[in-house]
């Protein structure tokens, strides 16, 4: 379908009228779904448009790269909750445009994102030629593991040249990656993509979890790393990346086996601690253990939003207990929502807490925004 088809079929997208309340200070609340198409909308006729992102990178025009990948992570999501053929369509049009191919560097966790969009397209109309470029990356990754350590060391040529980012050694990459690696069993019937993701993920949880905090560093650089009050640093996207990709990890692992039992405790433990860390107007601080002065933030926000509501909804977490920090994440994650449709507060490409201004917004804090929204849609349905 030509993407002028597609963009023609999602300005068809437009929440009804009963979708709409105001809250008591008069701020527009729109139904979660309703919402998520709208901001879907906004972001598809934009694709190829950066100027509106505040920090492009080398990676934001890039389709196969991890800022536009997990936005295309959140619109599947959004195609799962039976919303407007056009959404489906979107994703269905993306992974030809790119060849079904990942990201450039095969070993590289931000380069496989792209790829659960393509698994989740191999069983919603693709068929079989969604999945292959896919396996075979991931037959070179895991038949030829790298072998190094997770000390995050950057050498004199840059970031880039670290040899650990061979692993999963950055917490953001335990949402970039495993997903598509546990689906990619549950799809060939394989369990060595399964088993290696959890390898893998448990050497990093192993390595960045601090078991007093219950949070994760965002890589070894930040163990020492303390602020003016002597706090530890853990940054909300990145405590969000986790959280986030353990919720989309749990459903396809076994019931009652020894790795889905220590994830969810992991979640728990998570959850528990990340309830205590909401500020009162619903948005998590870029940097968790510091509140004070902080700037709103969407991106962190829309992870932890989706992680709790999808906790609810799976039954691992008390609705009475926990359903209030969804909603305050929801009602911020709306509040983020700019005159001109964008959303915003979504802090740029970093690797730790900054500023952030209400113009900035990004691919991924759509996509987050869209996992959110999917999930406390279903919280909605559940309630009935």
């Amino acid at each position: 379908m030509p993407l002028r088809a597609i963009l023609a079929a999602a300005l068809l997208i437009a929440p009804s009228a009963a979708a709409y309340a105001q809250t008591a200070q008069g701020a527009e609340q729109v139904a979660p779904i309703a919402a998520a198409e709208r901001l879907a909308k906004w972001q598809l006729a934009r694709m190829n448009d950066a100027s509106g992102v505040s920090r492009v990178t080398g990676e934001t025009k890039k389709p196969r790269a991890w800022e536009q990948g997990v936005f295309w992570v959140g619109m599947t999501a959004l195609a799962d909750a039976g919303t407007a053929p056009a959404i489906k369509a979107a994703i269905l049009k993306m992974g030809p445009d790119n060849r079904w191919q990942p990201g450039d560097l095969p070993y590289f966790a931000d380069d496989h994102v792209i790829t659960q969009a393509y698994l989740w397209a191999a069983t919603h109309g693709a068929g079989p030629a969604a999945r292959g470029p896919t396996k075979l990356a991931f037959d070179k990754v895991v038949d030829q593991p790298a072998d190094t350590t997770l000390a995050f060391v950057v050498p004199p040529s840059g970031y880039s040249g670290a040899e650990c980012l061979k692993r999963w050694c950055w917490c953001d990459a335990l949402f970039m990656a495993p997903p598509a690696f546990v689906e990619l069993s549950a799809q060939t019937g394989d369990p060595k993509y399964r088993d290696f993701a959890l390898r893998e993920f448990w050497a990093t949880t192993d390595f960045l979890y601090d078991p007093v905090e219950h949070l994760y560093y965002r890589d070894s650089r930040f163990f020492d790393r303390r602020d003016d009050q002597q706090r530890k640093q853990f940054w909300a996207r990145g405590n969000g990346w986790v959280f986030g990709g353990i919720a989309r990890i749990i459903p396809s692992l076994p019931k009652g086996s020894p790795d889905r039992v220590r994830m969810e405790r992991l979640f728990l433990e998570m959850a528990a601690k990340l309830k205590t860390l909401q500020k009162p107007h619903g948005y998590w601080a870029p940097s968790l253990l510091a509140p004070e002065n902080a700037p709103p933030e969407s991106s962190g926000t829309g992870f932890f939003t989706y992680g709790i509501a999808w906790g609810i909804n799976a039954g691992l977490l008390p609705r009475a207990e926990y359903e209030p920090v969804a909603r305050r994440g929801w009602d911020a994650l709306q509040r983020a929502i700019q005159p001109d449709g964008r959303l915003g507060w979504v802090q740029q490409v970093s690797d730790r807490p900054e500023q952030v201004l209400a113009s900035d917004t990004q691919y991924y804090g759509v996509g987050a925004f869209l996992l959110a929204a999917t999930a406390i849609a279903e919280l909605d349905k559940n309630r009935r």
